[in-house]
């Protein structure tokens, strides 16, 4: 009997059953399956969750209000009419106001599979009826993503390609420093999806080799606990102060390499009259960082000292860029390595991600596999990914990106596929507000998410386990044909059938189609795949063949890459693609962008909101990852269900910090600060500095009224977190910024919820 297989972004998983009968269990040759996937199966069968039919909030069908809470009640109506009241509206607002008022950012991470990407089917529908306003960039790694392509000339996506492998590391490192930490909760994950999971595994190899690591994080559980792991606890959001302090006592015992400084970099005399105070008159000595970091000054001497004399590997997390002025810790990582004079060599240098995904630092041979055409969008209208509330609040108004001056469109209607921005957006409260201000918001997807309950129509779309689908991630070894295991819940439909229809009643089908069913379409990607196999010296099988096998893996994928390798070997002959073609420690372009507080060189710049700067009592706030879910995906499965504290999340504190609150193990306690409040479950632990409190993002939102306050009582953190782009540069998020204050709980707190569906009646 032919096994069948699925896949998500949390892993690859044999599924026997079908149905109710369903089980899912991790392929043999996963390492480390994720936690994650336990909870998959339960979450996408509670009927609770499910988007069982097409609806239509009351106050917009009757009055076309715009008063979106999560409370509303909705109306049932036939598919029929649902996508005759959606193709309408778009057709009403590119009429009234053109194209420009039509935003699908749609951003999100709703499937592993090629063909069944809501957003790319948005996108593609929306270009045959003459485009959208887009977003660019992403919440994960924005202010990189900007900040990148202009000190080393490659664009974030090849960093992650060329990043140095793995094996190189465990081989030839002997000192990992990890400025944010290499997180086991985020090596489950990969954009596309993965067949296993491997950080753990070089790590150990690694260490277990006589590697050093340094954590240089506020919480010890970023970095797996070894017998060769020291760790820096740092006051959150203070990175760039550590690495100049770094940089002075480098300088300091004359161990910067100057040749390859000379010889792979611009602009390092104007960082250096920074660092030693020739610029400003302050000298960045481990005395001055231990003040703003928290952490001694011996120390920081001595971390300078082992990295001089050791090969240096700088790795730097993507969360610690999630904060105000995020370019400024990358940019001076990057510039550390450059000083050590060891980038472009085996296992040492700079890297950025190592442990954010798991396919960061993977050595595996890149295969450029086909994707669905998405078509052109005419309009060139955008916004950065993070700046959605500013663009409903301000349409018209001018904003700073990348140099550049761009105006926030005037956008009427919001359609969201496969996506949850009331998770992965800032102050929630001030979002809430602002996603009023649309004529229509249209939101499809599988699940009730906080984002479906604020919308006007909701359009039920089946769930990866529900439909046949492939897994195709260049930075993959495997191909998964992902074979349907669950009927479709309701009166749900895949995406592609979705747009279909609408394209259909715009006059588009034909176009968007190209006259083919989801299963043409599944064997035109298979087509394109062998095409691209043969070019790299293999055979695919047939499809049925792959079908009935459920798994292709390709051979003679193992591929190790050595990051800025060809540049460094010989500067002249490639030259980065930089202003200088050089490693830019300064960029006159960015110092030509004339943004205020940014110079042409990294620099530490005191964040908005700071633990040394606060109210008496503020305890600065990290929301990282968990390590039960994917963002808000699987919230109301069994494994995130069993990981909370009374049915909420786990907010986790030093023993010191609750102790002055009596506040104890297991105890209701509410954050809170100006943009909003929520609750969470005590966890107390000395795995973190006491000055800072970790409550995991992504828990379904639940603002309830409370006493005449509004609380959100499921533990998200991202009522508290700060909008505000980290520089006119990139504007990046900022959810790292966070200042709160902390007690116990006194009140009576409703009953917290996970997904469930607002009240729906008959039309």
């Amino acid at each position: 009997m032919n096994t069948r297989y699925t896949a998500a972004h949390w892993g690859t998983y044999e599924a026997h059953g079908f149905g109710k009968d369903l089980q899912l269990r991790p392929v043999a040759d996963d390492p480390q399956p994720s936690l994650i996937g336990g909870g998959w199966v339960s979450a996408m069968q509670d009927p609770r969750a499910r988007i069982l039919s097409p609806v239509v909030r009351r106050g917009w069908l009757r009055h076309r209000d715009t008063e979106r809470c999560s409370d509303d009640e909705f109306v049932s109506v036939s598919w029929d009419d649902a996508l005759d009241l959606v193709a309408g509206e778009i057709d009403r607002v590119r009429t009234e106001y053109g194209n420009s008022a039509i935003f699908a950012g749609s951003y999100g991470w709703a499937s592993a599979g090629r063909f069944h990407h809501a957003q790319s089917h948005l996108r593609r529908f929306l270009n045959t009826v003459g485009g959208f306003t887009r977003s660019v960039n992403t919440y994960s790694h924005g202010a990189a993503e900007v900040l990148l392509p202009h000190i080393t000339g490659m664009p974030h996506r090849r960093i992650q390609d060329q990043t140095t492998s793995w094996p190189l590391v465990a081989e030839h490192c002997e000192l990992l420093v990890a400025f944010g930490g290499v997180s086991s909760r985020t090596a489950q994950i990969a954009s596309s999806g993965t067949s296993y999971h491997e950080t753990g595994h070089w790590l150990d190899r690694a260490l277990n080799n006589g590697m050093k690591a340094v954590l240089v994080s506020p919480q010890r559980s970023d970095f797996a606990d070894h017998e060769g792991m020291d760790w820096l606890s740092i006051r959150p959001g203070t990175d760039t102060a550590l690495m100049l302090a770094i940089a002075h006592e480098l300088i300091h015992m004359q161990a910067v390499d100057r040749t390859f400084i000379d010889r792979c970099t611009a602009g390092w005399p104007v960082l250096e009259a920074y660092i030693t105070g020739a610029e400003d008159g302050v000298a960045k000595t481990p005395e001055w960082a231990a003040a703003i970091c928290g952490i001694d000054a011996a120390a920081i001497t001595d971390l300078a000292a082992q990295m001089a004399r050791s090969r240096t590997m700088i790795a730097t997390a993507w969360g610690m860029q999630r904060a105000d002025h995020g370019e400024q810790p990358v940019w001076m990582g990057l510039a550390l390595a450059a000083m050590l004079g060891q980038i472009g060599q085996p296992g040492t240098g700079f890297a950025f991600g190592y442990g954010s995904v798991t396919t960061v630092g993977r050595a595996q041979k890149l295969i450029p596999w086909p994707a669905l055409p998405q078509g052109k969008n005419p309009v060139e209208e955008f916004i950065p990914v993070a700046r959605i509330a500013d663009m409903l609040e301000r349409p018209g108004e001018p904003f700073r990106y990348n140099g550049g001056q761009y105006h926030y469109p005037d956008a009427r209607l919001v359609y969201w596929a496969g996506g949850n921005p009331f998770h992965h957006h800032q102050d929630l409260n001030r979002l809430t507000l602002a996603w009023q201000r649309p004529e229509t918001v249209i939101v499809q997807d599988h699940s009730w998410t906080a984002t479906a309950r604020r919308a006007d129509i909701v359009l039920p779309a089946t769930s990866p386990l529900e439909r046949d689908d492939i897994m195709i991630n260049r930075r993959d070894p495997a191909l998964i044909w992902m074979s349907r295991s669950m009927d479709a819940m309701g009166d749900s439909r895949d995406d592609y059938d979705i747009f279909a229809d609408l394209a259909h009643r715009l006059g588009t089908g034909p176009v968007f189609s190209e006259g083919r069913s989801s299963s043409q379409w599944l064997a035109w990607l298979w087509d394109g795949c062998g095409q691209v196999a043969r070019e790299h010296g293999f055979d695919l099988p047939t499809l049925s063949e792959f079908q009935a096998a459920g798994r292709f893996d390709c051979p003679g994928s193992v591929e190790t890459r050595l990051l800025f390798d060809e540049f460094v070997a010989d500067p002249k002959h490639n030259p980065l693609e930089t202003a200088s073609g050089k490693i830019e420690i300064f960029s006159s372009v960015i110092a030509g962008m004339d943004i205020d507080g940014l110079a042409g060189h990294p620099r530490w710049m005191v964040p908005g909101e700071h633990a040394g700067n606060a109210a008496p009592g503020a305890l600065h706030l990290i929301s990282p990852q968990p390590a039960s879910r994917l963002h808000s995906q699987l919230d109301n499965g069994s494994v995130t269900r069993q990981a909370k504290i009374a049915g909420r999340e786990p907010c986790y504190m030093h023993p010191a910090t609750a102790a002055e609150r009596g506040i104890g193990d297991g105890d209701l306690v509410c954050l809170e600060n100006s943009r909003g409040a929520c609750l969470a479950g005590a966890v107390l632990t000395e795995d973190i500095r006491a000055d800072t409190v970790a409550l995991a993002t992504g828990s379904f939102l639940d603002i309830r009224m409370i006493d005449g306050r509004r609380i959100e009582i499921n533990g998200n953190p991202n009522v508290l977190t700060r909008d505000k782009g980290t520089s006119e540069m990139s504007q990046g998020n900022t959810a790292h910024t966070t200042m709160v204050h902390l007690s116990r709980f006194e009140g009576t707190a409703p009953p917290a919820t996970t997904m469930h569906a607002p009240v729906v009646v008959p039309n």
